[in-house]
């Protein structure tokens, strides 16, 4: 999940789209040797920037798997009604939730986010998976792993692992959600410059 305010102050490219895409085709061949193929997995996107990054890996699984269909292998799981700060934060904005047509009973559910902090939002998404049935197993990939964790909570598949400083902050831009200048990319604001 993106954290953060955009008058932080300078920003710093540590991904560029390129990065980005690389960072995806690897992840996608982990899941698939993970996995020992393309059979029973469900690739679920966390709205907003997981959602097309779990495309992204969908589509290179089906290059490798031409057998697999698109639509039978990805997702997206909103998580907003199952967040621990509501309290907090009420105005988030509900997504669908959208399951393949073949379920997650006994699948592999891979949950793909954009950047693993706090852990919280992968909590809420375990808790949204029970609405929707029972995975053989779930495992988490993300595209940027910051560091910081509250919960007991690790990505077996991640795009590049990133120290920050708690005072930094992480944005994923991509291009098909932000309208960013053409190019994905992942940058880093705040913090201390020095």
């Amino acid at each position: 999940m993106n954290d953060g305010d955009a008058s932080l102050g300078a920003e710093r490219t540590v991904l560029s789209g390129a990065d980005i895409s690389r960072a995806l085709t690897r992840i996608s061949f982990e899941i698939l040797e993970a996995n020992k193929g393309a059979s029973d997995v469900v690739l679920l996107g966390i709205p907003s920037r997981g959602v097309p990054l779990a495309r992204q890996i969908a589509q290179n699984i089906v290059k490798v798997h031409p057998e697999v269909g698109l639509s039978d292998i990805v997702g997206q799981l909103d998580v907003t009604m199952f967040r621990d700060d509501l309290q907090r934060q009420p105005t988030r904005a509900v997504q669908d939730t959208v399951i393949p047509e073949g379920g997650i009973d006994d699948k592999v559910v891979v949950l793909v986010d954009d950047v693993l902090y706090s852990g919280r939002t992968i909590r809420a998404a375990l808790d949204a998976l029970t609405e929707y049935g029972r995975p053989r197993a779930v495992r988490l990939a993300v595209l940027v792993d910051r560091g910081h964790r509250e919960l007991p909570i690790r990505a077996d598949h991640v795009g590049k692992n990133l120290p920050t400083s708690s005072s930094e902050v992480v944005k994923v831009r991509l291009s098909d959600i932000d309208g960013v200048d053409g190019e994905d990319r992942v940058v880093i604001a705040g913090g201390d410059p020095s």
